[in-house]
């Protein structure tokens, strides 16, 4: 005897298939799943910064954003980075510059140029490194998923105010994030030695080094081409010592020119209109 209570006829493979994809089309966050890197970018502006050594700042990192081979490596197949950036002096001074971008097209990277070109500092206080740090992890907690995560701090002083490093890393979990450390010489003697010994974390990390401020353009350059490039996060070999350099640092590198007479930054953006508005906004920036 057959059963009649009616049967629901099980739905096509055919129809499954197409609601996965759809479903991992749609579903929020399902973009940032291919993220290959969260790169969140602390920058120091504390007292020991004045207005021409934050100008030079300011057009190193758009300086890097407009290299050829830095953009090449953002855009590589691979899949996308997610970029924010943040600037930090004391221990209650850390303000967002760009908030979390993926990194797709040229579109994308010209949009987080303009943020950084728009932005007006906003902290001139003492050196915070171990909240900068606490900020950065907070910062990564909220990143789109991706595969791998770094944080990079840059500043020219060892901690003042608030938590040391060491304070921050024993009360925090940091797990896989590699904290990497651009050390800026010319203010305190050692910060080389400090950043490698206090700042850095987490697999494959490092510091780049710029002798003085003068420098952080070529540094900051040399430094995440180092992260964009594969396997990620620092397994490049180093660029080369200058001659007579220490053990630590003095890598060779051509310093940013001064303001007279200098291109704000290489004109290599997605179109000559897309640089010259960018510049323009960087030239009229207080």
């Amino acid at each position: 005897m057959t059963d009649p209570t009616p049967t629901r006829a099980a739905p096509p493979r055919m129809a499954l298939l197409l609601a996965a994809v759809l479903a991992a089309t749609f579903l929020p966050g399902a973009r940032a799943e291919a993220c290959r890197l969260a790169l969140a970018m602390g920058f120091d502006v504390s007292r020991s910064v004045d207005a021409a050594a934050h100008e030079i700042q300011i057009r190193g990192i758009l300086g890097a954003l407009f290299d050829p081979g830095i953009r090449d490596a953002l855009l590589d197949p691979a899949g996308p980075v997610a970029l924010a950036a943040y600037e930090w002096s004391g221990r209650r001074e850390q303000r967002m510059i760009v908030g979390w971008t993926l990194v797709e097209t040229p579109d994308d990277i010209d949009r987080v140029a303009r943020a950084i070109a728009a932005h007006g500092r906003s902290f001139a206080g003492l050196t915070a490194v171990g909240s900068a740090l606490a900020y950065g992890h907070r910062l990564l907690a909220r990143a789109p998923a991706c595969d791998a995560q770094i944080l990079d701090i840059a500043g020219d002083g060892q901690t003042n105010d608030g938590p040391d490093p060491a304070r921050v890393y024993a009360r925090r979990d940091f797990g896989a994030i590699t904290v990497n450390g651009l050390a800026i010489g010319g203010h305190e003697s050692g910060i080389l030695a400090y950043y490698e010994r206090e700042v850095i974390r987490g697999p494959g990390a490092f510091a780049e080094y710029a002798p003085t401020h003068r420098d952080f353009a070529e540094a900051f350059r040399r430094k995440l081409l180092r992260e964009l490039a594969p396997p990620l996060i620092g397994h490049l070999a180093p660029p080369p010592r200058a001659p007579g350099a220490g053990r630590k640092g003095g890598w060779v590198g051509a310093p940013l020119p001064g303001r007279a007479g200098a291109a704000p930054y290489p004109q290599a953006a997605s179109s000559p209109a897309s640089a010259r508005r960018i510049s323009a906004t960087v030239s009229s920036t207080p």
